[in-house]
């Protein structure tokens, strides 16, 4: 990758927004993938971290060394974290325009770069429940037909969620899971079978499902057509850019990509596939034309010079490898020691005549560490095998710390033909670093966590089967519950429509109200008299105009407040048997002549008029009218039953 590439892929990396390194959070995932395998760390931190803190709020745990604590408690918490993490969204046909794609111009275009008969690979990579490696291969079987179909395809669904494997293996899906695919594909490739459908069982046994790591575990090589939708967005840049190099690996040449609507090449700044359709992302594979395949091509074009350009980059390369500052060996697929550079022969007392021999008569193959068995298992693996401070003493009883990496080596075909063996010197950081005999402690009670980790694997295998027979039930039962769950759905939005018909009463009413209350406003303001009128408690509910007027205190001033309480000119305490008696009922109508003083400081002569105000039968206060007047008057009391009612 160029310069550019390098600087798109770090401007890439700061956009996604990485949030700061938990180190807690990251002690959780080194957890994760140590006992029980699943490495996280390639996935986007926001999501993955939102992913398990929803599952930690369901527990009711806080923090992350918490959490570890309660998984290494209750192991089972394993299976509900990963379901939780791992979402299984698929459908058949997921975006009818991206399938028309594939079968009308796509597929038609591979079909026609393969000899007639030729086997045609086809990998879906994140298959979940497998509808999508199902779609696939009625795809293809439409194509080619079904006897070609069952001579010539194989289709490698792989995912990491064991769980959804078991269920696509089964191969057996409702009505609503079938609503993409088209009733005649559902009555050629499926058999109905108790209200559910069961794919073809011949096509089935073209479809493959395993369990893959797409970060670590080697890709299937020699694919014509590979499929993964929607999984490349969970992963941080740096890893989608890994797996991308991984796909161009596993695809053959002209082979074709299919990704899902939420993902994208553009970002990556390559040239390792080509746009097809970048609207239904359909990429074709492009040869990059890496340096050691340009070097194997020059000897057959001819002429000298170019034998001798490729001489020269041999013994370049020669030159390189000899003069690496880590020690390094070449070990065949057959444990021959082919090469050992300077660096290594100088360090392991490596003779000329020791090349060509079997490295297991060697001493170097168990000291300074049993390199065998790491050979072995980097074979199996398909991935580099770490050994981490090995010690090592040289004949001087100078000890040295050494990493070691034993890595396979393939040739473009996919091949296993060697090892590389890597002996990188540590003893400068292992001597700063005192912490590490405390992690070197860890190391091996990690160790002894895994080998009782392996034993409970084996018991949870022993279980899978009554496992798997219990699904068909729960199957069922989510089947109920979705049904139980449209049906609340239009309980819901019948409700919503009651509630909407009972706001827009309560609308109607509250503008009626402030008709009313404006209507009740604009009365009591032409008054040319002061009225107050005071409930049950004697607190102030309507002050005019005129009572403002007259006593100086505004309406807001007094809402509410307890009329004898208030500081105005009247004398309240003549008013209050009045009023007691109006509110008993004793009195139904009184009028007072009182001495009292206005907001200008003025004594006047006031008229109060006391009248009860009635509601539906009942005394709920009382209203005073009170009127400026002059002329003195002696003050009487006088009840009548011929006055005002009150109002109601």
């Amino acid at each position: 990758m160029n310069d550019a590439s390098e600087l798109q892929r770090q401007r890439m990396n700061k956009d996604e927004g990485r949030p700061e390194d938990d180190p807690e959070f990251e002690i959780l995932l080194d957890y994760l993938h140590r006992s029980r395998g699943f490495d996280f760390t390639g996935y986007k931190r926001p999501s993955l971290m939102r992913r398990i803190n929803k599952r930690m709020f369901e527990m009711g745990i806080q923090g992350y060394s918490n959490y570890v604590d309660y998984m290494e408690v209750h192991p089972e918490e394993f299976r509900a974290l990963f379901d939780t993490i791992l979402i299984n969204v698929t459908a058949f046909f997921r975006d009818a325009s991206a399938w028309e794609l594939l079968s009308q111009e796509v597929l038609p275009r591979i079909l026609a770069g393969k000899p007639e008969g030729g086997s045609i690979r086809v990998w879906c990579a994140g298959c979940a429940s497998g509808e999508e490696a199902y779609s696939l291969a009625m795809v293809l079987a439409e194509a080619l037909g079904v006897e070609a179909f069952r001579d010539r395809v194989k289709v490698y669904a792989t995912d990491v969620d064991e769980e959804a494997l078991t269920k696509a293996r089964q191969a057996i899906y409702d009505a609503k899971e079938l609503q993409n695919v088209p009733s005649h594909l559902i009555e050629k490739y499926f058999e109905a079978f108790n209200h559910r459908y069961i794919f073809h069982k011949e096509l089935r046994r073209s479809v493959i499902f395993g369990r893959h790591d797409l970060i670590q575990d080697a890709p299937i090589s020699r694919v014509d057509l590979l499929t993964c939708r929607n999984t490349l967005m969970y992963f941080n840049t740096e890893t989608q850019v890994r797996i991308l190099d991984r796909f161009h690996f596993a695809l053959n040449e002209g082979g074709m990509l299919f990704l899902g609507k939420s993902e994208t090449l553009l970002t990556y700044s390559n040239n390792s596939f080509l746009p097809i359709d970048l609207k239904r992302r359909f990429f074709a594979r492009t040869s990059r034309g890496d340096q050691r395949d340009r070097l194997v091509a020059l000897p057959r074009l001819g002429g000298e010079e170019p034998v001798n350009h490729f001489v020269s980059h041999i013994r370049l390369r020669d030159a390189a490898f000899e003069s690496g500052v880590a020690a390094q060996l070449l070990v065949d697929s057959s444990g021959l020691l082919i090469l050992g550079n300077e660096r290594a022969r100088a360090i392991f007392n490596l003779m000329p005549s020791d090349l060509g021999r079997p490295l297991k008569d060697l001493q170097i193959s168990y000291r300074p560490a049993d390199l065998r068995s790491c050979i072995d298992r980097a074979f199996a693996d398909r991935r580099a095998v770490v050994l981490n401070d090995v010690e090592w003493t040289a004949n001087d009883n100078a000890v040295s710390y050494l990493n070691i990496y034993v890595v396979p080596l393939g040739d473009p075909g996919g091949n296993l033909v060697g090892s590389s063996i890597t002996f990188v010197d540590v003893t400068a950081n292992h001597r700063l670093q005192d912490e590490l005999q405390n992690s070197n402690r860890e190391l091996a009670a990690a160790y002894e966590e895994l080998q009782s980790a392996n034993e409970e694997l084996e018991t949870t295998n022993e279980e899978l089967q009554s496992t798997n027979e219990e699904l068909e039930t729960t199957n069922e039962e989510l089947q109920s519950t979705n049904e139980e769950l449209e049906t609340m759905n239009e309980e819901l939005q019948s409700t919503n429509e009651e509630v909407e018909a009972v706001n827009e009463e309560h609308r109607l009413r509250g503008e009626e109200l402030n008709r009313l209350n404006a209507f009740l406003g604009s009365i009591l303001g032409s008054l040319r008299d002061g009225v107050v009128v005071v409930d049950k408690d004697l607190l102030v509910r309507a002050w005019n105009n005129r009572a403002e007027d007259l006593w100086g205190v505004r309406a807001d001033e007094v809402q509410g407040k307890n009329f004898m309480n208030l500081d105005i000119g009247l004398p309240l305490d003549e008013l209050r048997h009045s009023i007691r008696a109006c509110l008993s009922g004793e009195i139904p109508y009184q009028e007072l002549m009182l001495d009292a003083t206005n907001r200008r400081g003025r004594a006047i002569k006031c008229r109060v008029i006391c009248t009860p105000m009635t509601s539906r039968g009942a005394i709920t206060g009382v209203i005073l009218v009170m009127e400026e007047n002059n002329v003195a008057q002696p003050s009487r009391s006088a009840k009548s039953d011929d006055g005002p009612g009150g109002a109601s």
